[in-house]
């Protein structure tokens, strides 16, 4: 999935090969003791096959707004699956879950500004529009949740 330029395309945009990807698995376990909140893969409930990764991060980016206070929601879906809603039904769950383990968090998301599918996915789960900044010289979108 991550060597798949596609799916990178609006995630930094560089293909990461498997020592990147390891590293990447490392961070986000260590999310999970630092901050309470992490990332989960996601796998096809019928072929065991992962399909993508959905989570709660704190990336200290250094954003203005400075969007480290709230949990930052993020996701990807290998392109063999995208738009059959697995990106929607399992943020909502892991939604669910925030709202029941952290009662106050109010989650936010940054989104590349061109990545309209990622866009409608934050739609669907009740992001708005809180500003538009830049990022590595990507325009980006950062949404906030409403309740």
């Amino acid at each position: 999935m991550w060597g798949n330029e596609a799916v990178v395309k609006h995630i930094g945009g560089k293909t990461r090969d498997a020592q990147t990807v390891w590293f990447q698995i490392a961070r986000n376990l260590g999310m999970w003791s630092l901050k309470g909140y992490g990332y989960l893969t996601v796998e096809h409930r019928k072929t065991h096959e992962i399909i993508g990764e959905v989570g709660f991060s704190d990336f200290k980016r250094g954003l203005d707004p400075d969007i480290s206070p709230y949990p930052e929601a993020g996701w990807v879906i290998d392109q063999p699956h995208w738009g059959q809603g697995y990106a929607t039904e399992a943020l909502k769950a892991l939604h669910d879950w925030l709202a029941y383990t952290h009662p106050d968090a109010k989650p936010v998301c940054i989104i590349d500004e061109g990545h309209t599918r990622s866009i409608n996915v934050a739609n669907k789960l009740g992001y708005t529009e809180w500003t538009r900044t830049k990022m590595n010289d990507a325009a980006i979108v950062i949404l906030r949740k409403q309740a």
